[in-house]
């Protein structure tokens, strides 16, 4: 017998131990502690794993069967694909957005999360345009100082302005296949089996790791698509039609402007039935095919223009479509706004946040893309410039629309940062007292001599409880955000952005020169920081767990509002817990399920989606669990008080949550123990679930040793007594 398989039946062992993981980097035999493991099931990128045979395999608890899921390879990848989910952060943003609204008016904010990000994928063609089009097809082509030198440019730089746009055009188009290829990948494969149970009633946080999310998605992209090639047209007739309105410039302008309605229609549609789905699927598929035939008859539109094209220092239109665009943005931020504070949650978690989480997630992805991408075009302009005459440098200079985002959104950086050093210098007090407090608690005994370690346990604990405070950094990073893209709007005047805040500001034109200049370099430190963190994020296992908990928090979320999002690594992972768990139970065992950080929230989506036959034989271990730390913050409607306790008694309150003081994103998953004479049955089997660890152990270096303890902080507690104590109790339920 296969040894996979072998590994998989497992009828002779009372109970199964099965560990998942949090946002770390680390393989199997770190996971299990144990130097010799076989894969039995599972592929490369997910698998599950065992202690080898003639090991050791039990673990402090006897009859006791170790196994271990591992699946950080999924979010994770090489070098290459790490440089494209930079490319992809805004449209993880935009993404989150919809999952972060809060409970109410869900038909109203799903609409505009998904027109924001309909608009999010505009934005980013206009930019190919501004870069391909307007800076190097027009502006650079037109001037013989760009060319010279240029041998890679000078060859089109002869050629009628309609040949020198319709070979341009091909940048923004491979653009557009780059994105639809690299989101393309489906999160599930087909050989892992679906369940054939019965669906359970649907619960939100059901909603998340379903292997039926393709269809959506696949909707979705073809919609996006179609968009994407529509806005390419449009900015191309827009060009064309400065020579001269024509009967077929006004048909295709006309076809592609429907289109661009039609997308944000069917965006906008309430769901359809299943039997309907099969009819909506063909829909948009023939959309998306409409709008590649439209590109291919605006392309030889463009390209068989006669007529002298009009001499202007820069697209036709361009900047004022630019402009329009983020004016229809921000009213949709507004409306999205609105809409969010009118429907805010009201629970204590969100008062600091106003309920407006979604929106300040919108805010941010549609404020990093338009400074990637006038940092992008600002850039490429500049190098096009260098070397030519200071009196010709304005002939590649990108739009005014580009300078002021790159002006907003430093600006907006360095208010929040400054805001963040207020806010941490004012709070520290507060923070050293709630943290001198635990200390002296947890040490009342101790030496003269630990002191040092004291006050480091103490800076340990008061940053950690920092973290309640970025809820309401993020907001108001989301305010100064928003002011910046509607300073955008300010390029539709003639005078420059120096000028402007020299006359009503009174700041000097060559400091806000620098300024821009400075910001410029500051979003390319940026954007080169995001690379090189992912790729070391996925190298470094230290270092991925800070880094990677955003990128992991992103993409575990479905892509239920941008389709070219970094695929969601819970619709491969919950399946494939949901149906090894359910084969260990169906084999006679007995599960205890232990998850870390992420891992906990992996666990939490998979018991609700298990049937009942199951529940009944499982039990839960969470530890460094941010489930109501950051989860129930963050989305309030999938992760609260009333989810958390299903998951309870999905269990039968078989459940312990470990958790540290020293944790800055783990945390309790229930409120704090009531004041006597409050509690209620509930909170009474609430208080058994949460088990405050006490970190470090102790203070003074063990017997035999001459360093005390390391502080643990979030770092996983299978080292911890607790935790072999905790997975005993629970077995013993179990059994």
């Amino acid at each position: 017998m296969d040894q996979r398989e072998a590994g998989g039946h497992a009828g002779d062992v009372g109970v199964v131990e099965l560990r998942v993981h949090g946002v770390s980097a680390i393989g199997p035999a770190e996971l299990l502690d144990r130097p010799h493991v076989r894969q039995v099931a599972g592929d490369h990128r997910g698998g599950f794993y065992r202690p080898r045979p003639g090991f050791h395999e039990g673990g402090e608890a006897d009859d006791v069967t170790l196994e271990a899921y591992r699946w950080n390879n999924l979010p994770a990848g090489n070098a290459v694909r790490t440089l494209s989910m930079v490319i992809l952060l805004p449209f993880m943003l935009i993404n989150l957005a919809i999952w972060m609204r809060p409970a109410g008016a869900d038909p109203v904010i799903k609409a505009l999360c998904r027109l924001l990000a309909l608009t999010l994928t505009a934005m980013y063609v206009l930019s190919m345009v501004g870069i391909a089009l307007d800076v190097i097809a027009w502006k650079c082509m037109s001037s013989p100082e760009c060319l010279d030198g240029r041998s890679w440019l000078s060859w089109l730089g002869d050629r009628p302005a309609g040949v020198r746009l319709a070979v341009l055009a091909l940048v923004p188009v491979a653009a557009i296949a780059l994105v639809w290829g690299i989101t393309a990948r489906p999160a599930l494969p087909a050989h892992v089996p679906r369940s054939a149970e019965p669906p359970l009633p649907t619960h939100r946080l059901t909603a998340v790791g379903r292997w039926d999310n393709d269809p959506l998605v696949g909707r979705l992209r073809s919609i996006h698509v179609a968009a994407a090639f529509a806005t390419l047209d449009l900015s191309l007739l827009v060009a064309r039609a400065a020579q001269g309105l024509s009967i077929g410039t006004v048909a295709l302008m006309a076809a592609a402007g429907l289109l661009l309605i039609a997308c944000a229609v069917l965006l906008c549609a309430p769901p359809r039935s299943a039997p309907g789905e099969w009819r909506l699927d063909r829909l948009v598929r023939v959309l998306r095919t409409i709008a590649l035939g439209l590109t291919v008859l605006v392309w030889i539109h463009v390209l068989t223009s006669t007529d002298p094209w009009p001499q202007r220092n820069g697209l036709p239109g361009y900047e004022l479509t630019v402009v329009g665009f983020f004016i229809g943005q921000l009213m949709l931020l507004v409306a999205l706004g609105v809409a969010l504070f009118w429907h805010r949650d009201r629970q204590p978690e969100a008062a600091l946040s106003l309920g407006l989480g979604a929106l300040a997630a919108s805010v941010a992805a549609i404020s990093l893309a338009l400074t990637f991408s006038a940092e992008l075009v600002y850039r490429v302009s500049d190098i096009l410039n260098q070397g030519a005459p200071t009196a010709q440098t304005s002939i590649t200079s990108p739009p005014r629309a580009c300078i002021w985002a790159i002006l907003g959104f430093s600006l907006a950086v360095l208010v929040t940062l400054a805001v963040a050093a207020v806010v941490s210098l004012a709070s520290r007090p507060g923070r050293i007292r709630a943290a001198s407090a635990i200390v002296a608690r947890d040490f009342p005994d101790a030496p003269a001599d630990a002191a040092p370690l004291l006050r480091q346990v103490r800076r340990t604990i008061a940053r950690a409880r920092f973290t309640e405070k970025m809820v309401p950094l993020a907001v108001l990073y989301a305010c100064l955000a928003g002011i910046g893209i509607a300073a955008v709007t300010l390029g539709l005047l003639p005078t420059p952005p120096e000028q402007l805040i020299q006359r009503y500001v009174g700041l000097p034109a060559g400091f806000v020169n620098f300024s821009i200049g400075a910001g410029s370099y500051l979003i390319a430190a940026l954007f080169l920081g995001l690379v090189v963190g992912g790729i070391f994020a996925y190298r470094t296992p230290g270092f991925r767990r800070y880094v990677g908990v955003l990128w992991d928090l992103g993409t575990f979320w479905p892509r239920t509002a941008h389709p070219f999002a970094p695929p969601c690594y819970a619709e491969r992972a919950v399946p494939e817990l949901t149906c090894r768990i359910t084969h260990l139970v169906d084999t006679g065992n007995a599960v205890v399920l232990t998850g870390h950080s992420h891992g906990s929230v992996l666990l939490a989506a998979t018991v609700l989606q298990l049937p009942p036959r199951v529940t009944d034989r499982i039990a839960l271990l969470t530890h460094g669990s941010p489930l109501r730390r950051l989860y129930a913050r963050l989305f309030p409607t999938y992760v609260n008080d009333e989810v958390i306790g299903e998951i309870a008694d999905r269990v039968d309150w078989r459940w312990v949550n470990l958790w540290r003081d020293t944790d800055p994103i783990g945390g309790r998953v229930f409120p704090p123990p009531k004041r006597p004479g409050e509690a209620s049955a509930t909170s009474d089997r609430e208080s058994t679930v949460d088990r405050r660890l006490r970190d470090p152990h102790a203070v003074t270096a063990p017997a035999g040793d001459i360093f005390p303890p390391p502080i643990e902080g979030h770092r996983p507690c299978e080292s911890d007594e607790a935790f072999d104590e905790a997975v005993r109790d629970l077995a013993d339920h179990l059994r």
